[in-house]
């Protein structure tokens, strides 16, 4: 039954607002009104600068990475650990504490993925630095290290059940960046460099 409990305690856990928390305590502009209204690290980071944005960074990672740690404490199977990550980052997405208006799960997918094994996380890590560094661009860095995030998965640990929620995550991740992908598209994205992207 704990194991069980696991899965809408990871959802209230991953409904925790790094964002908005750390923007009231800094004394900064609500992030879902203000820059691109995502209540996101690279979002803090316009408004509030990179102290505000490495906290929110480091909350929403740590909602996906504790749960999933729990989990491989109690010896959760499979199923399991794909039912708390996948809670987790829907938490992050829809929170139910802050109107089900979250961020678009970055940093909280890639706490799920260092707390289900760290080289998954790593290898995913590795990716986005990469791309982000070549490209200047977080979205994309965050599209192209989530698009193979599937085949990490199952390079490193290749159970169906964890595989199915590295895709059914890559997909909504996707879906939560299409104005990021549309303005990838256009040319309009901005880099890193100039506090744009996600």
């Amino acid at each position: 039954m704990l194991l069980y409990a696991l899965v809408p305690l990871a959802y209230l856990l991953g409904s925790i607002s790094s964002a908005i928390i750390v923007c009231r305590l800094m004394g900064l502009p609500d992030p879902r009104t203000q820059g691109s209204n995502n209540p996101g690290a690279t979002n803090v980071l316009r408004l509030g600068g990179k102290k505000a944005a490495a906290i929110t960074l480091l909350g929403d990672a740590l909602k996906g990475l504790i749960p999933m740690l729990v989990a491989h404490a109690l010896h959760a199977t499979p199923l399991i650990l794909a039912l708390t990550g996948m809670a987790a980052f829907l938490g992050h997405l829809y929170p139910v504490f802050f109107g089900f208006r979250g961020g678009k799960g970055v940093a909280t997918a890639l706490g799920v993925q260092f707390g289900l094994y760290w080289p998954i996380g790593l290898s995913v890590a590795a990716v986005w630095l990469f791309v982000a560094k070549v490209m200047n661009v977080s979205s994309l860095a965050a599209l192209v290290a989530m698009a193979l995030a599937p085949l990490i998965v199952w390079w490193f640990w290749p159970a169906p059940e964890l595989i199915i929620m590295q895709i059914i995550l890559s997909i909504i991740l996707f879906w939560r960046h299409r104005s990021n992908i549309r303005n990838l598209l256009s040319g309009r994205e901005g880099k890193i460099s100039e506090e744009g992207g996600e």
